[in-house]
């Protein structure tokens, strides 16, 4: 007894103090939100009422959804209660809700209940976008138990973005930063061991500035050497290349004889990396121990790549010698795409319709990732993207010819099934040329450097060689 008037007396004497940190936790956590809220720019404050809303009106929408689970089990102290023999009430189980914003909508994590999980969140989806407002929801899982909600109130595709490269070393050398899909989530695509990337659209949609970003995000590691062929242009200051090419060791324009020799040089690297990888690097591909600066991955990057492959007609001895050489053309960089991989060399091409007549085929179908911007007809984007296009109509880059969707590119999403849409960012000319001048002493021909390489491994061998004798 004595113990409990204690207590009482205890709590007598510090409860205004407890109730008091409590007003005092509780106001400035509300001046902390409205600081924040004010600060806001106004799509996030419009983002931060909705995640209110989603979060009050949960309790009650998710029953509806059929997004609660019924435990006919009563608790143990409900089976202690004298309910005068009446079946105890069965309970109701909301799934716990967890809700951020960003400037687009909200993004909720829930966690699943026995009946109600990945795929009954999947099927209330279209009614998620309707009762919280929002443009499309989608519905994933990162985590065992909980799955992840994304409600877009603004279309991310329609808002055009600007990038604006650190300039810092790339983490992940082969990590290709896309940009953001259709629920803003970012999107990049992992290039280790892939031997080529395909990039078509119409004029004006977004190629070009796709791989200046690809440059700009990986010129500042010396890991990484860039070789170009501009299809549109005569010489290296003209075009979109202009600012990019002193971080290149090697540059072209249309000239297909031109071109040819930039060809054969670098499937002479290829055929000399082949030769000296197990004794310079010790393992069979370059990728067990990643790209180096003595042994640089190389991007050979083949912008317009229809003016070096298509078929040129007729007869007369000029024709004749720019046809032998667009097929010598097709079948070197078919050598590069196809045994390079493991070397170290990756080739991106890009050309406005990526049919058989502007890539040939056998180089194509051998390039495992693909992108395309808008295109004017179905055939366009099979070709682009594989026969399974045409079973997702949304994603279909036949929709994307409107201005709005200058930028937006369809591609195979690694992630989850079928295809999706990517709004990728702008480079500004200014920043992408200050980045080729901070960055140009980086540039190295990378057949210089595997010949001091096997300098310095002949060198060693002849120790090894005097030291046994």
């Amino acid at each position: 007894m004595t113990d409990i008037t204690q207590l009482a007396e205890g709590v007598g004497v510090y409860g205004p103090l407890v109730v008091g940190l409590l007003l005092t936790a509780g106001g400035g956590w509300a001046v902390w939100w409205i600081v924040r809220y004010l600060l806001a720019d106004p799509m996030t404050r419009l983002s931060i009422r909705q995640a209110v809303r989603v979060r009050r009106g949960w309790k009650r929408l998710a029953p509806m959804l059929k997004l609660a689970a019924t435990d006919k089990t009563p608790t143990a102290l409900a089976s202690l209660s004298n309910t005068d023999g009446k079946p105890i009430k069965p309970r109701v189980l909301i799934p716990a809700l967890k809700v951020t914003h960003d400037a687009y909508g909200v993004i909720a994590r829930a966690t699943c209940l026995p009946g109600v999980g990945l795929e009954e969140f999947q099927k209330a989806a279209p009614h998620l976008a309707n009762a919280w407002r929002c443009t499309r929801v989608a519905v994933t899982q990162d985590d065992p138990g909980q799955v992840v909600i994304r409600g877009v109130r603004l279309d991310p595709l329609k808002f055009k973005t600007e990038h604006r490269p650190t300039g810092l070393v790339p983490d992940e050398v082969a990590r290709w930063n896309l940009g953001l899909d259709e629920y803003a989530r970012p999107v990049s695509v992992d290039l280790t061991q892939v031997p080529g990337v395909t990039v078509a659209g119409l004029p004006g949609f977004g190629k070009t500035s796709l791989i200046n970003c690809l440059m700009c995000d990986w010129a500042p590691s010396a890991a990484v050497q860039f070789a170009g062929a501009d299809g549109k242009v005569k010489a290296a200051y003209e075009g979109d290349y202009a600012d990019l090419v002193k971080r290149m060791f090697a540059f072209v324009g249309d000239d297909l004889e031109e071109a040819n020799t930039l060809f054969h040089r670098l499937v002479a690297l290829r055929r000399d990396r082949s030769s000296a990888i197990k004794a310079v690097l010790g393992v069979k591909s370059m990728w067990d121990v990643g790209p180096t600066e003595e042994w640089p991955l190389v991007v050979l990057i083949i912008d317009e790549a229809h003016t070096y492959f298509r078929d040129h007609k007729g007869s007369d001895p000029k024709t004749k010698k720019l046809a032998a050489l667009a097929a010598e053309n097709a079948r070197l960089v078919e050598e590069l795409v196809k045994m390079g991989r493991s070397v170290g060399i990756l080739v991106v091409l890009a050309t406005q319709k990526s049919t058989g007549d502007a890539i040939p085929t056998f180089i194509r179908d051998v390039c495992p990732v693909g992108l395309s911007f808008a295109q004017k007809t179905a055939e366009a984007a099979v070709a682009a993207l594989g026969e399974e296009i045409r079973n997702w109509p949304d994603a279909n880059p036949i929709n994307l010819q409107d201005p709005a969707y200058v930028g937006v590119a369809a591609m195979n999403h690694q992630s989850q099934p079928g295809f999706t849409r990517i709004r990728t960012p702008y480079v500004p000319d200014a920043c992408a040329a200050d980045l080729a001048h901070a960055t140009a002493h980086l540039t190295q021909d990378p057949a210089a450097l595997l010949k001091a390489q096997l300098g310095r491994t002949q060198v060693v061998l002849r120790k090894d060689l005097d030291t046994t004798a």
